[in-house]
């Protein structure tokens, strides 16, 4: 378990340089205002560990950027790559002083040890398009939700699966993975979600798409206030989804998603392979609601998909 003392630790995502699997985390100082007030304070922190339990903290990883920028007020979710010679690309949120928490935009960093991360520019990259994804109607360049960029790679490319909301569908229904994509990993051009609105989440958050047992799986995750009646009627209250697909772009049905249920709370939670070839989920429960401090990794979870390809635990 990672556990901070002094600090809030929640959102999180892994990589592994194949020696020790590096853990980065959304982290705030504990304050008297409460746990809502950690989204405006966050920065990217930073451990390893040889097994996913035992963490060593290491320098903060990324906090805001310059007076002005995009991204001085707090650093947000996002995912790790390695590229083409073997430095490592971090792609993450960043909100501003200007637009506050409703402005979300995405930057990148370059590293070539994972410790020391530098900004490539201090423009955001992949902005949002008001004809595909809902925008801020007094500001259209700036929406609420694109945020938790995850970075694949293909044949054809660079992508980018973003969480956000589409244009035209009703709150709590509107919630879809948008799409940008490169060739390079410095020009991206943004296109339609691959997935559609209607159903039943109002976001799809820190989505990973995995190739678990030989076979395509999406987790994401969406808190029980923000998906339908119908849903949480069908299903119950739980927090994170899977759905299987065909490849890692999909198709993605997130209709017919279903819940990991062996921990209802469980929230952004990286699907990671151990060294042994085995899956785990770790990440953290969220327990804000019941005003229960549970800002902290858990230790893993054994999981795996079942005869339908969805995430079960094991």
């Amino acid at each position: 378990m990672l556990r901070l003392p002094h600090h809030w630790v929640w959102d999180s995502w892994v990589v592994d340089d194949g020696d020790l699997f590096h853990l980065f985390f959304l982290k705030a100082e504990r304050h008297e205002d409460g746990m809502a007030s950690r989204h405006a304070r966050a920065v990217v922190g930073h451990a390893t560990s040889p097994d996913l339990s035992t963490w060593t903290e290491l320098p903060d990883a990324l906090g805001p950027g310059e007076d002005g920028a995009f991204d001085d007020l707090a650093t947000w979710t996002g995912s790790v790559i390695r590229c083409d010679g073997g430095r490592w690309r971090m792609f993450y949120t960043g909100i501003s002083h200007r637009g506050g928490l409703t402005d979300q935009r995405i930057g990148q960093a370059v590293s070539d040890d994972l410790v020391t991360w530098t900004r490539l520019s201090g423009e955001p990259l992949a902005p949002v398009r008001p004809d595909l994804y809902r925008t801020d109607p007094a500001d259209p360049p700036a929406s609420e939700t694109w945020r938790d960029p995850l970075a694949l790679r293909d044949d054809d490319g660079w992508h980018l699966l973003v969480t956000a909301r589409a244009v035209g569908a009703d709150r709590n229904d509107d919630g879809v993975l948008g799409h940008a994509w490169s060739r390079d990993l410095l020009e991206w051009e943004t296109r339609e979600p691959l997935t559609r609105p209607g159903a039943g989440f109002g976001q799809l958050e820190v989505a990973q798409v995995k190739q678990v047992e030989g076979r395509w799986v999406l987790v994401f995750t969406c808190h029980p206030d923000e998906q339908s009646d119908v849903r949480r009627a069908t299903w119950g209250a739980f927090c994170t989804w899977s759905v299987p697909g065909e490849s890692m772009l999909g198709p993605w049905d997130v209709s017919a998603a279903r819940p990991f249920t062996a921990v209802p709370d469980l929230f952004a939670a990286p699907l990671v392979q151990r060294r042994d070839g085995s899956w785990c989920l770790i990440g953290f429960r969220n327990r804000e609601e019941e005003g229960v401090d549970a800002m902290a990794i858990i230790d893993p979870l054994p999981v795996g998909l079942d005869g339908d390809g969805y995430l079960t635990a094991r």
